[in-house]
């Protein structure tokens, strides 16, 4: 069977929801996943479960900081280390039917992993390899490789009433 490229991305709520779920999906159909985290330290309420089930690999990289609140200097610090983490991952594909990486795309917009390795990888992917991409902004090269785009589109949060992230529902 053939890997497809699956893009789930915006502003709305749900898209590590949905990766997690995919990822448990193909471990129940017997396929063997890695589910790599960028820009999380791993203490969301999916890891837990996605370890303990089976098939199932978690990677994660954090670089202390969130994307928005590091300085350039700080982005060109953390580049390095989640460049060798993607580095890692390509180097791997081969040994996953399902490869996720959450977060993805503010790694590539924030400057911390060159998107050309990124297109690269998904051009020369193992042909049976599915991929899950998740994050906020695709470019228009990332849609364009995507056979699967969907876009979360946030209509309303409690955020945005000053509700802040809640364990369990958001992280």
């Amino acid at each position: 069977m053939k890997g497809l490229v699956h893009l789930l991305y915006g502003d709305g709520k749900g898209k590590t929801s949905a990766a997690a779920g995919a990822a448990l999906r193909a471990a129940g159909a017997g396929k063997k996943v890695l589910f790599a985290q960028f820009l999380k330290p791993g203490t969301s309420s999916e890891i837990p479960l996605l370890k303990a089930a089976g098939g199932i690999e978690v990677r994660c990289f954090f670089p202390g900081k969130w994307v928005r609140d590091m300085t350039p200097k700080e982005r060109a610090a953390a580049a390095v280390p989640c460049g060798e983490f993607l580095q890692a991952i390509i180097q791997d594909a081969a040994r996953y039917d399902f490869v996720v990486l959450d977060e993805i795309l503010p790694a590539c917009a924030g400057g911390l992993v060159r998107e050309e390795v990124l297109l690269s990888f998904l051009d020369g992917k193992p042909e049976e390899t599915e991929v899950i991409l998740t994050g906020r902004q695709p470019s228009s090269a990332l849609l364009e490789r995507a056979d699967y785009a969907t876009e979360m589109k946030k209509i309303k949060h409690p955020f945005d009433s000053g509700i802040p992230a809640r364990k369990g529902v958001e992280f």
